[in-house]
């Protein structure tokens, strides 16, 4: 494994503050699910921590950061713990829980896989893999919270966008690793760009294209047996 990328200072402390905002959003989201699907006290933790986390572990076993930085900086369970507690003790009523689920989901989505690159970048990955497991990231949380769940994760059928955001976000921050352009702030600009396009497909109910049903020939001639 190659040397570690040196991005500057405040580049790394932009990279710290993300992953702890992004934690505690994918925390929210994970535990606002559990109140949704009403699990008890246990469960409502157990799927903050693992939205919170599963991402990040996956990234990190790929490109060999072991132990993975979940295990190593437990601050990053004490703030996915920290979100289970407040929703645990202050959720929205069942009916209106969506909302501020996907809200949630979203800001985790577009602030880790910004984040997500530029750690795989930092640890010497070419910016097309990085951007790849900058959406693994993203993505890995939350398929692992839906299921959990018991649901279809929703990077599957991708209802509403949810990795075409995830991998523009990644695309764009790996071209601007690669040219030498990412700072704190473009970096801040391709994380909102993806929370935005998250939230208008929401909105908007846009779809990834699917494949089109065959139709079927079902008269009744077609069904009969021969005479």
């Amino acid at each position: 494994m190659s040397d570690l990328v040196e991005l500057g200072t405040a580049v790394d402390a932009a990279q710290r503050i993300g992953n702890m905002v992004g934690v505690f959003a994918f925390g929210v989201s994970g535990a606002l699910l559990a109140v949704r699907r009403r699990f008890d006290v246990v469960g409502i933790a157990v799927l903050a921590v693992a939205t919170a986390t599963g991402g990040g572990i996956i990234r990190d076993l790929v490109i060999g950061s072991t132990p993975p930085q979940a295990f190593v900086r437990l601050s990053y369970g004490g703030v996915a713990l920290l979100s289970a507690a407040l929703i645990f003790f202050w959720h929205p009523p069942a009916r209106v829980i969506r909302t501020p689920l996907n809200i949630a989901d979203a800001i985790g989505l577009g602030i880790f896989c910004v984040t997500g690159t530029v750690t795989a970048y930092q640890h010497g990955m070419q910016a097309t893999s990085a951007a790849a497991l900058g959406v693994v990231t993203a993505v890995g949380g939350g398929v692992i919270r839906d299921v959990l769940a018991g649901m279809t994760p929703s990077v599957l059928s991708d209802g509403e966008l949810y990795a075409v955001p995830a991998l523009l976000g990644s695309a764009v921050t790996a071209i601007l690793l690669a040219n030498g352009q990412y700072t704190y702030w473009t970096g801040g600009l391709a994380g909102a760009g993806a929370v935005l396009l998250r939230l208008i497909a929401l909105r908007r109910h846009w779809h990834a294209p699917m494949a089109r049903p065959h139709r079927r020939r079902d008269s009744d001639s077609d069904q009969s047996p021969p005479a």
